[in-house]
């Protein structure tokens, strides 16, 4: 059941009431006890599908959003690293018979 706005015209009161869809919109204030009762168009409420076949991550929050792209930029270097000539396979020139250390893998912020 929807909740429905109401103002009243002639003392400006204005509530809220949880009717039916089928029921009759008010007409009397319970303020001043007047029929100049409107019912407000509003915007509605916006549909959140949850439970099984949906994507958790389809609703994230902004914060959430911001948290997970300065996550991603302090992982993934934003300038090349100096002094390698090769970038193959974890291997470096600098100096011979050491290998550089791995960089560390690339992990999914959508989630599962």
């Amino acid at each position: 059941m929807p909740t429905y706005d109401y103002r009243c015209e002639s003392c400006g009161y204005a509530f809220e009431q949880f009717q039916s869809i089928t029921a009759r919109p008010l007409r009397t204030c319970p303020n001043c006890k007047r029929q100049r009762l409107q019912r407000l168009i509003g915007t509605g409420g916006g549909i959140l599908f949850k439970g099984s076949g949906f994507y958790q991550t389809d609703y994230r929050s902004e914060s959430y959003k911001k948290a997970a792209e300065a996550e991603q930029k302090a992982v993934t270097p934003s300038t090349p690293q100096t002094g390698s000539t090769k970038e193959s396979k974890g291997t470096t020139t600098d100096a011979p018979g050491q290998k550089a250390p791995a960089r560390p893998k690339r992990t999914s912020v959508r989630g599962k």
